[in-house]
């Protein structure tokens, strides 16, 4: 972002004019701890003098007094008025915004109808009221005009973060033990940011307009020198001094002028590197499941699936995607959950995992853990205990992983939250590093995603799965963005680490030769059911489900030679089929 800044001459324009305008508001400090009568006690027989006669650079106004000192003094008031609004805006809308666009429900209702509420309200006659009846002081004002301009900053975080909280790596960052709080500084105000950034140099221009507008028609705190105050005496001389009317009109185009620009070349910059691309985490709504009084799973079994129905809103009960799935992971081996895309292979890995959107709805069935059905626990006894257990290696692994933080940072953030110590972490996570093969550990920890391969991204996500020691492992298509030679090295890796952790492995794949190479057993999915389970040696070698039979139908036969392609067959055959139709 500071690289796309420094090469936007139009924003090297407004920073000078704000340097400026800071440099006068110090000024104005100074002038008013040193010398509290410059630029309000005047000599009246040296009024309304043109410009550099008698030392005043800019003139006097109507009182005697040097309009150049004037507009340093009244900088002071005008700016830090406009600051008090901004702030109070954003102090009110962004932790709101970030909250309601983070968790939703009751919160997110209500603050919207708060917004839109005071949307429809007309800020500018209300102000106008306020200071007519109340003869508010300028602090009074602005802080009031700041609320008024809350509803902006928080339409725009809430949008935001509702982009932003469904991206993947934040999921794999919740899977990672972090709280919600630590999740929404990290992760979501990283993204939002940006946004932020730009809006405030918006609204300071407004802010500034709106207190200048107040005081040129009379309505603001007579006693303290601003622009508008000082526009609206010129504008009474107009004819016989029209230059009291200019100066404070410049000084205030100016300025807002330069907010305006600052504002568009930091868009431009944040646009160029990306800093505003969405990304998030979600809460899992769902409706109660009753307390199951079915017999816990065999000790030997780490996770179970029975008769997990799992639906989002539609018509009537509403649309299921998993219908009545079950299966068993055994302590020590790799169950590979198969079925062509939209099976429900990748719904029911997220309700293990307690990572299902907030529209989806578990109407029936049970989550077994070591032991313990998660679906009748408490949302924070759930998320708990699956931190603790389980690991998630998502697929598309650059995704996963967050652009704005090196790799090192995102390794070594899950362990400091479970209470290691920042150099025993960072020693964990290089070691790891080395584990899971990548060649320079210590030149990848200090990189940024975008800097290593799709490969190297992989071997991250795996790296920091295991770095908690879970006793079991998902992965979801770990090997469908890599090429084949990165594959098998994958694989090889999941073998390896396996065998050194202990841990079970669930595979949620439509690849049935990573099935045959990785897996012990085999769960079959169609249509959101589990339509068969077996071994790997039985599934390949003697199918019962027809559909089964036509996965394995579909594999690719590598001893068959295809004939050569007969374009005058293809031809009449494209030819059949118009006529038919």
């Amino acid at each position: 972002m500071r690289a796309g800044l420094v090469t936007n001459a139009a924003a090297h324009v407004g920073l000078a004019i704000l340097l400026v305008v800071a440099a006068c508001v110090l000024g104005a400090f100074y002038l008013e701890w040193f010398h509290p009568e410059a630029g309000i006690s005047g000599d009246l027989s040296d009024r309304n003098g043109a410009p550099g006669v008698g030392g005043h650079l800019l003139g006097t106004d109507t009182a005697g007094r040097d309009v150049l000192l004037r507009l340093v003094v009244a900088s002071k008031t005008t700016i830090l008025g406009a600051a008090l609004a901004v702030c109070v805006a954003l102090a009110v809308a962004v932790p709101l915004g970030l909250s309601a666009g983070y968790f939703g429900g009751k919160l997110d209702a209500v603050s919207q109808w708060v917004a839109a509420l005071i949307m429809s309200l007309p800020s500018l006659l209300l102000l106008i009221t306020l200071v007519s009846v109340t003869s508010s002081a300028t602090s009074t004002v602005m802080t009031f005009l700041g609320l008024l301009m809350f509803p902006a900053v928080f339409r725009l975080v809430r949008g935001q973060v509702i982009a932003v909280k469904n991206e993947l790596y934040v999921d794999a960052a919740r899977i990672s033990g972090l709280s919600d709080a630590r999740i929404i500084a990290r992760h979501v105000f990283g993204v939002v940011r940006g946004p932020i950034v730009i809006m405030t140099s918006i609204l300071c221009g407004v802010a500034i307009t709106a207190q200048a507008g107040m005081d040129f028609i009379g309505l603001g705190d007579t006693e303290t020198a601003t622009w508008g105050q000082m526009m609206n005496e010129g504008f009474l001389v107009f004819y016989s001094n029209k230059a009291l009317f200019i100066w404070p009109g410049v000084t205030l185009t100016l300025t807002i002028a330069a907010f305006m620009l600052v504002g568009n070349g930091m868009r431009d910059a944040f646009a160029r590197v990306g800093d505003d691309a969405p990304a998030g985490a979600r809460s899992t709504a769902r409706t109660p499941v009753p307390r199951s009084a079915a017999a816990a799973p065999s000790p030997d079994v780490v996770v179970a699936v029975r008769d997990l129905v799992i639906a989002y809103p539609g018509a009537g009960q509403g649309r299921e995607v998993v219908r009545s799935a079950a299966f068993e992971l055994r302590r020590g081996r790799t169950l590979g959950v198969v079925g062509e895309s939209g099976s429900g292979k990748t719904q029911t890995a997220f309700a293990i995992l307690d990572l299902l959107p907030a529209a989806a709805r578990v109407q029936h069935g049970e989550v077994w853990l070591d032991g313990v059905n998660t679906l009748t626990l408490t949302a924070a006894e759930r998320s708990k205990l699956v931190r603790s257990r389980v690991a998630y290696v998502p697929q598309e692994p650059m995704s996963n992983l967050d652009p704005a933080f090196t790799i090192g940072f995102q390794l070594v953030e899950p362990l400091r939250v479970r209470g290691m110590s920042k150099d025993k972490a960072r020693k964990h996570a290089l070691e790891l590093l080395a584990r899971v093969g990548i060649p320079e550990p210590e030149r990848t920890f200090a990189a940024y995603p975008h800097q290593i391969s799709g490969g190297m991204a992989q071997r991250v996500l795996i790296a920091g799965a295991v770095s908690t020691d879970p006793a079991v492992l998902i992965a979801d298509e770990p090997t469908t963005a890599l090429d084949v030679t990165v594959q098998a090295e994958i694989l090889d890796l999941f073998r390896d680490l396996q065998t050194e952790f202990g841990m079970s492995i669930l595979l949620v794949t439509h690849n049935l030769g990573v099935v045959a190479d990785l897996c012990d057993d085999v769960a079959v999915m169609r249509e959101g059911t589990v339509v068969e389970t077996a071994t790997v040696e039985e599934f390949f070698a003697n199918p019962q489900h027809p559909y089964s039979r036509q996965l394995l139908d579909s594999m690719p036969d590598p001893d068959h030679i295809r004939a050569p392609f007969d374009r005058e067959q293809a031809d009449d055959a494209i030819r059949m089929e118009k006529t038919t139709l």
